[in-house]
């Protein structure tokens, strides 16, 4: 059942910037950075901790989950630094991810040599 929950709530997230791309102007970057601040605002609130303990990664693979993270990191880092966490937290929360990302983009840019159009 948790496959399906997380299967979804996932694919509602993902709908949801489907149809603003689709029925409004906004452009697809504005809606990635509406997603990602909607999840720091709903994280810097504790919301959004609720609904990922009912979707599970249904919820913290798309966009606004990197953005709870970023609240989440920042937070945390507040907390033990002080005001200078602020500049720190996001970086450290999500360093993980982003270096991740660039080496899986590596990989596959080797292993399949993309050409341009």
């Amino acid at each position: 059942m948790d496959y399906i929950k997380a299967f979804v709530i996932g694919g509602l997230i993902c709908v949801l910037g489907q149809i603003l791309l689709d029925k409004t102007n906004i452009t697809s970057s504005r809606i990635l950075v509406l997603f990602v601040v909607a999840g720091c605002v709903l994280g810097g609130f504790g919301l959004y901790e609720k609904f990922v303990e009912f979707a599970g990664a249904g919820a913290t693979v798309p966009l606004p989950g990197f953005g709870n993270l970023l609240a989440k990191g920042t937070m945390k880092e507040v907390d033990e630094m002080g005001l200078l966490g602020v500049l720190s937290g996001g970086f450290k929360s999500m360093a993980g991810g982003v270096s991740a990302a660039i080496l899986f983009s590596f990989v596959a840019g080797v292993v399949f040599s993309p050409k341009e159009k």
